[in-house]
């Protein structure tokens, strides 16, 4: 096993890859940038090492200094979290050169999965249902028509590098493709370097569902079942949980067998999620796969018993998968909502400050993934989630009522915070029978433009991601 590995990353992720490092009875090096001095990771870890000024790209997107990091203090890997650097194939490929472990997927994986339009041919030669769309990308308006009446309309135009909601743009007729498809690819060109995209079918109020899978080095891959992620605001996931009210057991098996071939397709290592959207008919199309450990992983972990950064770091050392998807005993329901700093009643605007007050939840049923205490001041220049709350119980509704209950119990102040808008969520009477699709917030934030780019950090993990 790893004596020391680098987390190349902050907030709650870096603290969560830290404890399992510890557990393992490894070494942790944080690494932080001038705005972090005071950050919990940076206080926990056994090394801190400052890798730059407050702005991301010149810390924590800064391939050179993170990598400088390593060598400098003798970490043999380099776990990447999720976001920043995580699903960069350029900076995998960095760390083998420079002689590190590179926790996550292969660089070769990172490619594939970044490239939506090559990846999908590639699930789909594998029998992997998928959105109707454009076979590649479309290099004009006049092929961006004739691709939508093909598909039929409403279609999205979507980039084929990057995610996180980007760019998107949702057409209902020809004259609205028309008139944003030159937008579109000015959009994606400058948040991805790329310009290219595509027309894909867009379905009217579909769920997310999402299956996490683990993969070795020697063939061996497994899912450990489902997430829902239809809760989201502008593309960005807002409460996921395990298992999904939508799926049967016989739909359960049949999308989880189309996760495992579709990572096999791309001869996919270490952990993973693969991404579908189920209509109302009930049928399933592939999305895309995320690359990277998921900012919802512990909805899975607390229904499995799972510890998937542990996984992680465990298959990278070369370690093998030593059970099956028989041997998996699942448990329960766990509901998760991401704790953002921002104000629902002003448009979602980023509240950054000092936290005056600070009450966690406790008790039977919960966890919380946060980097927060009382005093800590919060950044102006990273991503606004500060915590996940997940709640748990043997059944869906005991968890309804185990979130409630913490959801009561939490005070963050006076920094503003998603949780005023999970507790009418969790009131309301479509969310406790399960009724929910990918535009289920509109009853709660109805002005919110849904075509509008979602201003997203570099750290951000994105709903459509």
């Amino acid at each position: 096993m790893f004596s020391k590995i680098l987390i190349a990353n902050r907030g709650e992720i870096a603290l969560r890859v830290l404890r399992a490092a510890r557990e393992l009875g490894i070494r942790s090096v944080a690494v932080y940038s001038e705005a972090d001095t005071e950050s919990l990771h940076v206080r926990l870890a056994d090394e801190a090492v400052c890798i730059g000024p407050p702005p991301g790209q010149k810390s924590y997107l800064d391939m050179a200094a993170v990598i400088g990091a390593a060598r400098k203090t003798g970490a043999e890997a380099i776990h990447p979290g999720y976001g920043y650097l995580a699903e960069n194939a350029g900076f995998a490929r960095a760390c083998k050169n420079a002689g590190l472990v590179f926790i996550g997927p292969t660089p070769e994986n990172l490619d594939l999965a970044g490239d939506k339009i090559k990846a999908k041919t590639l699930i789909e030669n594998a029998g992997v249902p998928t959105v109707p769309s454009s076979p590649g990308a479309v290099e004009s308006v006049g092929s961006a028509v004739q691709r939508a009446d093909e598909i039929g309309y409403p279609v999205m135009i979507k980039a084929s590098a990057g995610g996180g909601g980007r760019g998107i743009r949702i057409c209902n007729d020809e004259a609205a493709l028309r008139e944003d498809f030159a937008v579109a690819k000015a959009e994606v060109k400058a948040a991805f370097g790329d310009e290219a995209v595509f027309v894909e079918k867009c379905l009217i109020a579909p769920r997310h569902i999402e299956f996490q899978i683990l993969a070795d080095q020697y063939g061996n891959i497994i899912h450990l079942g489902e997430r829902e992620c239809s809760i989201q605001r502008r593309y960005q996931k807002l409460i996921e949980e395990a298992p999904s009210p939508a799926l049967t057991p016989p739909l359960r098996d049949e999308m989880g067998r189309a996760a495992i071939n579709a990572a096999r397709a791309i001869g996919y290592f270490n952990a993973g999620t693969v991404e579908f959207l189920l209509d109302q008919q009930g049928r399933f199309y592939f999305m895309e796969i995320n690359a990277r450990i998921q900012v919802e992983h512990p909805v899975t972990e607390i229904v499995t018993g799972i510890d998937l950064v542990k996984e992680q770091i465990r298959l990278s050392n070369g370690g093998r998968l030593e059970y099956g998807f028989r041997d998996i005993k699942f448990r329960g329901w766990a509901i998760e909502c991401r704790i953002n700093a921002e104000n629902p009643d002003m448009n979602f605007m980023p509240s950054p400050g000092t936290v005056e007050t600070y009450i966690p939840p406790g008790g039977f049923g919960i966890r919380l993934d946060s980097h927060l205490y009382q005093g800590y001041e919060l950044p102006v220049y990273y991503d606004s989630l500060i915590g996940k709350l997940i709640a748990y119980d043997l059944s869906r509704q005991g968890a309804i009522q185990v979130l409630r209950r913490a959801l009561h119990e939490f005070t963050i102040h006076p920094v503003k915070t998603t949780i005023p808008l999970y507790q009418q969520i969790v009131e309301d009477p479509d969310f406790q029978q399960g009724n929910i699709h990918t535009g289920y917030t509109r009853k709660f934030v109805p002005d919110e433009d849904e075509d509008e780019e979602e201003d997203e950090d570099e750290n951000g993990d994105a709903g459509s991601s």
